[in-house]
């Protein structure tokens, strides 16, 4: 025989019977809805709250009918008054847990009675199916990987942006049920490059919202590894979750949230550093004289003599100062100048004439002094 007394006590807000006309029948089954939803909630805080406080004493009875069982075979006369004190927090340790067990098979009664209603007639189809899940035979190349997402970003792009500006989990998850497709690791790639470049601009505001949103994908995502499933199976099992979590779980996700921020600007500043270093390495090419030498790099080595001839652009201060130096250190100095295009000789531009041509009458000289000077000292 089939028993269909369940179905004598069933809940609705909106196929009632016919109301009073000067009654607004939309409001009032708003209004019964609103209250069997608050019930509903009620019912499952007193449930989990329940259900928590039974496992938390079956936890401590184990381990104190443990603790028990090691001090009383070691035997030793200076444990008996710890052994006794045990026993007796066992002894309340057991009758509370008869007290959780009367609360739970209770609760299972009065949620066997519950009417039924049109959230509990029916579930979710969607949520229970079930996607083919690659094996490890089947993971795909860097270069497949780079060019789906490559794809999907170019098809993608505005719809990921969009679910990365919302704020609220209600609104993620209307746009996750209507755009499925970005419930993918591609997405998740997605934003988090997003919170860096963001990061790098110092739209610092705009990159901790995005981040927030990278956390619930990357969440969504984990959570069908553990299941087992295709990701756009399980998203509305985390949204069901998160928006009645507990403090522990949303702990576990504001932790996530700030550890993922710390790391995008570490990210960030890691890309500045790596762009102005190679910003300065093109600077320094593009500077490198004829011989290969970076000309800031030699004007820095020369003494303070040489260096104020080259500021103030006197030829004859110049030729005073190589006089007055060592023939060799002279010429060490004036190749090096020559080498990072700092003195250009033989130049026949107009700067070549101004200093090239003049510079190139200092550096004759020189030659001829050192000439001389091996001369006289062999």
């Amino acid at each position: 025989m089939v028993d269909y007394s369940v179905w004598d006590h069933i809940e609705v807000s909106d196929d009632e019977d016919e109301t009073h006309p000067n009654i607004d029948t939309p409001s009032l089954f708003r209004w019964r809805h609103q209250a069997r939803v608050e019930r509903m909630e009620q019912f499952h805080k007193e449930k989990e709250e329940i259900d928590k406080g039974s496992r938390d004493c079956k936890r401590k009875l184990s381990e104190c009918q443990k603790k028990i069982k090691e001090l009383a075979l070691t035997n030793v006369e200076s444990n008996k008054n710890e052994l006794q004190k045990l026993q007796a927090e066992a002894q309340q340790l057991k009758k509370e847990e008869k007290s959780w067990d009367k609360k739970v098979e209770e609760l299972r009664k009065k949620e066997k009675n519950m009417p039924w209603n049109v959230d509990t007639l029916s579930k979710d189809g969607f949520s229970k199916s079930v996607f083919n899940v690659k094996t490890e035979q089947d993971e795909e190349s860097e270069e497949q990987k780079e060019k789906k997402h490559k794809t999907f970003v170019e098809k993608y792009e505005k719809q990921i942006k969009h679910f990365g500006m919302l704020r609220h989990w209600d609104d993620s998850q209307k746009y996750l049920s209507d755009n499925p497709h970005l419930v993918c690791e591609e997405t998740a790639n997605y934003l988090v490059i997003w919170c860096i470049d963001l990061e790098v601009e110092e739209k610092h505001a705009l990159m901790q919202q995005v981040a927030h949103q990278t956390i619930v994908m990357q969440f969504i995502l984990e959570l069908s590894k553990s299941l087992k499933v295709d990701p756009r199976a399980c998203f509305r099992q985390f949204f069901a979750k998160i928006k009645t979590a507990d403090q522990q779980y949303m702990e576990g996700f504001n932790d996530e949230l700030e550890s993922f921020k710390v790391r995008v600007q570490e990210r960030a500043k890691a890309r500045i550093e790596r762009a102005m270093k190679e910003y300065e390495e093109e600077e320094r090419q593009k500077r490198l004289g004829p011989g290969g030498l970076d000309p800031v790099d030699v004007y820095e080595s020369l003494p303070q003599e040489l260096q104020k001839c080259f500021d103030v652009k006197d030829v004859q201060m110049l030729q005073d100062s190589i006089s007055k130096m060592d023939p060799t250190e002279a010429k060490y100095h004036m190749q090096r100048c020559i080498d990072s295009g700092l003195w250009v000789p033989n130049a026949q531009s107009a700067e070549g004439v101004e200093k090239g041509d003049k510079l190139e009458g200092v550096y004759e000289e020189v030659k001829k002094e050192n000439s001389e000077e091996e001369k006289g000292n062999p």
